[in-house]
């Protein structure tokens, strides 16, 4: 060993175990988030969306005085609107999830 560099035996170990506890609680985290539902609606909650933590459509409940065959793109619009905006609140509820493990350690992008 060189003179004046400390071993890194025991400094490793600490760390390798610390990063494995951290990659548990994210696999943790992971699978909870994917469990996990949010919803959103559009006009006035005549479209409504459930999205999972995977931002997987999981369901839509569409009120049926908005089903107007003259203006399909109407409705359309609100299904695209109430999806969107399910998908932006997986995304915040992701976040906010990730973020307790993190514990104010910001990583953009990383989960």
């Amino acid at each position: 060993m060189a003179r004046g560099i400390p071993p890194m035996g025991g400094n490793m170990n600490n760390l390798l175990r610390q990063a494995q506890k951290i990659q548990k609680q994210i696999e943790e985290t992971k699978a909870q988030i994917e469990a996990k539902t949010v919803e959103a609606s559009s006009g006035g909650g005549a479209v409504t969306a459930v999205v999972n933590g995977r931002k997987q459509l999981v369901d839509i409940k569409i009120k049926r005085e908005v089903v107007d065959p003259d203006d399909v793109e109407m409705l359309q619009d609100l299904i695209i609107a109430a999806i969107n905006e399910a998908a932006n609140k997986a995304d915040e509820m992701v976040n906010e999830e990730m973020a307790k493990i993190a514990g104010g350690f910001s990583m953009p992008g990383f989960f």
